[in-house]
Formats: structure tokens, C-alpha cells, sequence
């Protein structure tokens, strides 16, 4: 049906549906969250902070949100699973002044506080009201290119007394951590051919002697 009523023959040409799903994958940095350690700092209600981070195709769902507290500041810290090489961003809030004008990007100051946003930022924007989650803000992907752990800042919105985020989308890579632990696992959960030949010949031997 789809296909016919774009003019396009079988095989010729990607359907619209495919496009939508590979640029979804794009987005998919949020499943590399170590969504345990996720913080955000002046959330108005616990836990809302983490709901920004989903899936791309769900960024229009507008009962998951984050508003601040005390003031229009708001701060991520996103710990990550592994390495990230961070290649862009959406951020997506309401049509008004409620929507973040600026976000300021740190990398790999695990903990950061409000205190730390005095550090100068790697990367600064200046932000458009995005309520369809469209813009997407391209990094210096130089700086971003071995992210474990990356910090948002907004610390200003267009001029309500609360900011409001509905989604933030990250892009780019995922490449597994190389820290020793992760490595035993990694080495015992994968069968290893040779290993389990040793353990299958070690014990008859014992037995024919």
C-alpha cells in the first residue's frame, strides 16, 4: 500500500519506514546509559531526569519529561557502558520559555555539581525551541571521541522560572570498556575452544593412569 501510493516499484527504492528506522539507530547512545549511576541534578521529581533518554521514535511522547526545581538550571551526569565517540545531540522541549536556550557539554568529570559548571565547558550551544525534536547539534567530535562519561549543562531557558526538557538524543558510537574486570568477564563467558579441550583431556588422563 505504502510503497504504491509513493510511486516507487519493489526493490527501486528504500521504503520511508526503513529511512526512519536507521536514522533511529543513529540515536541509540541512550541504550549504552548506565541508567543505575544517571543523575540529574535539580529534577523537580526524582527520577524524571533518566525518562529524557529513550527510544528516537518515542521522543514525541510528551508524559515523559523533566522540569527543575529551584531555579532554570539543569545538570546530566551520563555515565556510559563503554566508550562513546558522541558525533550529536537533540534537545527537545516546549514551544516557550520554558524550553533550555544553552547547553554547555563536559566530558568525563564523573559527580560533576553545579559548583563544577564554573570549568569551562568542551563545548558550548546556543539552542532553538525544538518542540518536534528536529535540530540536531553536530559536536567537535575531535573532543567527544572517548567519552565514558559526559556531563549537559543548560543553564538557561527563554526566560520562564523552570526549564522543561522532553527528550535529549545523543549519536554517535559505542565501542566496549577495555577495564580489566569487564575483560575477565568477557574472557570466561565466551567459550574458548582450546580451554575446554584442556579440561576434557585433563581428566581422563588422570583416569587412564
Amino acid at each position: 500500500g505504502a510503497a504504491m501510493a509513493h510511486g516507487h516499484g519493489p526493490g527501486r527504492c528504500r521504503c520511508c519506514g526503513e529511512e526512519a528506522a536507521e536514522r533511529g539507530a543513529a540515536w541509540g547512545l541512550y541504550l549504552r546509559i548506565d541508567r543505575q549511576r544517571l543523575q540529574c541534578l535539580n529534577e523537580r521529581r526524582e527520577g524524571s531526569g533518566a525518562t529524557v533518554f529513550r527510544p528516537w521514535e518515542e521522543r514525541g511522547d510528551r508524559s515523559q519529561f523533566v522540569e527543575s526545581d529551584d531555579d532554570e538550571e539543569l545538570l546530566f551526569n551520563i555515565p556510559f557502558t563503554g566508550s562513546v565517540k558522541l558525533k550529536g545531540v537533540i534537545v527537545m522541549g516546549e514551544d516557550d520559555g520554558t524550553h533550555p536556550a544553552e547547553m554547555r557539554l563536559f566530558r568525563n568529570i564523573p559527580h560533576m555539581s553545579f559548583d563544577d559548571t564554573a570549568k569551562e565547558a568542551e563545548q558550548t550551544f546556543s539552542l532553538s525551541q525544538d518542540p518536534l525534536g528536529e535540530l540536531e547539534y553536530p559536536t567537535k567530535i575531535a573532543r567527544f571521541s572517548n567519552v565514558y562519561h559526559l556531563s549537559m549543562h543548560f543553564p538557561k531557558n527563554f526566560g520562564a522560572e523552570t526549564t522543561k526538557i522532553f527528550y535529549i538524543g545523543l549519536k554517535g558510537e559505542w565501542t566496549e570498556a577495555h577495564r580489566h574486570e569487564v575483560t575477565i568477564c568477557n574472557y570466561e563467558a565466551s567459550a574458548n575452544p582450546a580451554d575446554h579441550k584442556l579440561e576434557q583431556i585433563t581428566p581422563q588422563t588422570h583416569f587412564i593412569s
